[in-house]
């Protein structure tokens, strides 16, 4: 029986938080700008992100001065149609007296003084046409320092851009493997995707069209007053009305682009769902039952979508034919000033041109800021993982352990991934070099966790971890790590050939000594049988290769590091039992002359250990070999006589 629509909504909202960040709401006139999130601090967040313009100063003061050239030019060009205008009036009407403004008066002048220049006489058509020919300069200006202004703003975003990438990537690598192991890939991804996109959006759009709009608000203002400011004040008038139309339906926007947002991951999630679980649902026959499902999510998004998409459809016309209003009543207003001479024909003209784009600044200074406090945020995001603890560094005096043999102790070891919830405890165990440790029990007894603890992915609460009698917390890490290979259940295959993957071991290695650690981990054979051999180019992690291959491929790589100690944590449990004969084939050749410690669900794979522990909610019940545990008719017992399972 299909599920209800609030069922559905319920077991999909993770997965609609979760792919919120993919998509971007379309607020706004003609989609734009409508975008959730404010900062918690915009201040410190600015002087953050200023502080990656270091270098990129001169290009920034050049684009100020570029951008308030653009918005004077083209200012100033319109105004020039005032005198021309009135030059013409005075033509057809030459007893009418004009009341020009300070600017009218003051571009007249200077039209008149280059008319008489280069055109001896100042006839009208002269005049006229070194008023055109200013006015074309004005604008050629104008779009010089646009163009020039647009490549500078261009170079610095994606400069800083590539500094705040390079940075976060920079501290991924130096954070703790706690850090990733509490937080969702795809929440990390977004700091490169979402979050980084929006903060380039803001440096290099938003930033330039709030300082733009302000320039030009205010330069649009101050000629206007001093064109006539009684009009002014019935352009001003209407500004409130324009705010509360855009921030009342920009509001409404926002809602029911949250709603749409909720309801586009419940679809994308289902969709998901299905198609990767396709064959369970061909094998139930429920094929019926999900279309059915699929309607009711698929209805429910359409009715927010409509709602989201007619509220951000509505801003623009509203908002224009408001402006449309605004305009009408000036320029009738301007009519009753003209018959009593207030103020020019030019005059009237230019000011129902500024009137009529004096709200388009106010519209794009609301629109830019949501987009602007949204990429803050998102730099917020950026920085939070910046400002992460990193690995602890090393002691100043930490041992290089230039000859590492492999003889571990672990004694009274307690750790806890929380400090309330204790994981291990009271471990003790030794391994020499040349032996294997088996580490067996129920999922979740801190198998995984003592091999975490070796490599210190974490640092243990009490006890001590030695190697070779050097204290693990006095080694130098990368020295640690380099000398302790693993081979884990998940493989990971970088995009690139069979031998680059290999040589990811130890990246010095020649291509013989490659092709040896292949064979010594029973891949040599395979590999040969792909199209390209060692140069075979792999798909992503390794999807053209079976699951048995891809592990041999990282035993192959495991055995190319020659580290002492070597960790197996269930490399076989995932492949069928020819397969891990194979493996276990090439591991047994990698185990040679190292200290082995292997994680396993099935016990055959470990009866040949020197030593097994018995793990149980953290404790190591039972040790000894095979046969002695089984002489022991005890836990271990049960698990390889089958008497009790292993969860």
């Amino acid at each position: 029986m299909a599920r209800s629509l609030e069922q559905l909504q319920q077991q999909y909202n993770s997965i609609a938080k979760k792919n919120a960040f993919k998509q971007r709401p379309q607020g706004g006139p003609r989609g734009r700008g409508m975008m959730g999130g404010k900062p918690k601090s915009a201040k410190k967040t600015i002087a953050r992100l200023l502080t990656y313009m270091h270098g990129f100063r001169l290009r920034f003061a050049l684009v100020l001065v570029c951008m308030l050239l653009t918005t004077v030019t083209s200012l100033i060009g319109g105004y020039l149609l005032a005198p021309i205008i009135n030059k013409l009036t005075s033509v057809v009407t030459p007893d009418k007296k004009l009341n020009p403004s300070v600017f009218e008066k003051i571009a007249d002048r200077a039209i008149t003084k280059f008319a008489g220049k280069f055109f001896p006489g100042g006839e009208t058509m002269k005049y006229v046409l070194m008023a055109l020919i200013l006015l074309g300069s004005i604008y050629c200006i104008g779009v010089i320092t646009t163009y020039v202004q647009a490549r500078l703003m261009l170079s610095i975003s994606q400069g800083m851009i590539e500094r705040i990438r390079n940075d976060l990537f920079a501290k991924l690598q130096k954070l703790p493997v706690r850090f990733f192991d509490s937080r969702q890939t795809g929440e990390i991804m977004s700091r490169f995707t979402n979050d980084i996109d929006n903060i380039d959006v803001m440096i290099n759009n938003s930033f330039t069209q709030i300082v733009s709009g302000a320039v030009t608000l205010v330069g649009t203002f101050i000629f206007m007053v001093t064109t006539s400011w009684i009009l002014t004040l019935v352009t001003v008038a209407f500004i409130p009305v324009l705010l509360f139309g855009g921030f009342t339906i920009g509001k409404l926007s926002r809602k029911y682009y949250a709603a749409q947002q909720s309801a586009l991951g419940a679809v994308n999630g289902y969709i998901e769902e299905t198609v990767t679980g396709q064959k369970v649902v061909k094998v139930f026959n429920h094929e019926e039952c999900c279309v059915e499902e699929f309607s009711k999510l698929n209805n429910d998004m359409r009715d927010k979508q409509f709602k989201a998409q007619f509220w951000g459809g509505v801003t623009g016309p509203i908002m224009g034919n408001t402006s449309q209003v605004s305009y009408a009543v000036t320029v009738g207003v301007g009519g009753i000033l003209l018959i009593f001479g207030k103020i020019t024909v030019g005059g009237l003209t230019v000011f129902a041109q500024y009137s009529r784009q004096f709200a388009m600044p106010i519209n794009m200074l609301s629109q830019q800021m949501a987009t602007f406090f949204s990429a803050l945020a998102g730099a917020e995001r950026v920085f939070e993982v910046m400002d992460e603890v990193p690995e602890a560094p090393d002691a100043p005096d930490a041992n290089p352990m230039d000859n590492m043999k492999g003889h571990v102790v672990m004694e009274h070891v307690t750790f806890g991934y929380n400090p309330d919830k204790t994981v291990l405890k009271d471990i003790n165990l030794y391994a020499k070099p040349g032996q294997k440790i088996a580490f067996v029990g129920s999922t979740g007894a801190g198998k995984t966790t003592i091999t975490n603890l070796l490599n210190r992915f974490y640092d243990i609460d009490q006890g001590t971890i030695t190697i070779d009698g050097v204290n693990v917390k006095d080694i130098k890490r990368d020295v640690l790590r380099k000398n302790i290979a693993m081979v884990l259940q998940d493989t990971h295959l970088f995009s690139g050939t069979v031998m680059e993957n290999i040589r990811y071991g130890r990246l010095d290695a020649t291509d013989d000594e490659v092709i040896a650690a292949a064979k010594t981990a029973s891949a040599h054979s395979f590999i040969m049988r792909l199209s390209d051999g060692y140069q075979t180019q792999l798909d992503g992690d390794g999807a053209n290769l079976s699951q048995g291959q891809r592990q041999l491929l990282n035993i192959a790589r495991a055995a190319l590091s020659k580290a002492p100690i070597l960790v197996l944590d269930e490399a076989t449990s995932s492949v069928d039992t020819r397969t891990e004969r194979h493996i276990e084939h090439g591991m047994d050749r990698l185990m040679k002359d190292r200290t082995t410690f292997v994680i396993a669900h099935r016990l055959s794979t470990v009866r040949n250990a020197n030593a097994i522990m018995v793990l149980e909610h953290g404790e190591i019940i039972e040790r000894g070999d095979h046969d002695d545990l089984l002489e022991q008719k005890g836990r271990y017992y049960e698990l390889y006589t089958g008497a009790k399972e292993l969860d």
